[in-house]
């Protein structure tokens, strides 16, 4: 799983990831390195997200833990602030039905953290990225709110698969990580064609 991970400036892009910066028209750098700092977000904490709104990309805070339209109680969204890709293929659970056909995002992260061991003296490791290369993990978000007078509250959940050889040997899941050439395909592409994409990075 994926409980704690972080943000924080200045942080940088690869070449391929500069030239998809420029086709989805949103400077992701600039939009982080204008925030606040996060060294350890918790679940149910405000974290920044990469969505397709009516105007083109945007990035934007919504709260970590998915609370799906329907749900009565959003505290529900404290548990749901992971989601297996193989509970999104070959076919979602109804939690992340709707997300998953019309809103999927993407989270950016400077890295993630992992423990190893056993209590108290459980390890924790933060994985990132050797030349400090800003990450991309796959994302569903959902609107949610108590009634129709209210205003709606934006969430959503990471999506993780299995680990990579880095994280291997710490747990057996980790974030799933998109390549820049997957960007868009995870956002705008069929179901289809962003279940292809679910698959551990290299």
């Amino acid at each position: 799983m994926c409980g704690r991970y972080a943000t924080f400036g200045p942080v940088s892009l690869s070449r391929e990831a500069k030239t998809v910066r420029d086709q989805l028209e949103l400077d992701i750098v600039s939009e982080i390195n204008q925030r606040e700092d996060h060294f350890n977000i918790a679940p149910t904490q405000r974290a920044l997200v990469v969505s397709r709104g009516e105007k083109g990309y945007e990035a934007k805070a919504f709260r970590w833990g998915l609370v799906p339209s329907w749900a009565k109680d959003p505290k529900i969204g404290a548990k749901i602030i992971n989601a297996r890709s193989d509970s999104l293929v070959p076919k979602p659970k109804p939690s992340f039905r709707n997300a998953f056909a019309k809103r999927r995002c993407l989270v950016p992260a400077s890295g993630y953290f992992e423990w190893k061991g056993e209590s108290p003296n459980k390890q924790p490791y933060f994985i990132h990225d050797p030349a400090g290369h800003l990450l991309m993990f796959s994302g569903l978000w959902e609107g949610w709110r108590a009634s129709q007078d209210e205003e709606w509250t934006q969430t959503f959940t990471i999506i993780t698969g299995k680990p990579g050889k880095v994280s291997g040997d710490i747990h057996d899941r980790q974030p799933v990580i998109l390549p820049p050439d997957l960007w868009q395909v995870w956002i705008e592409g069929s179901p289809d064609e962003a279940s292809a994409t679910l698959v551990a990075a290299p």
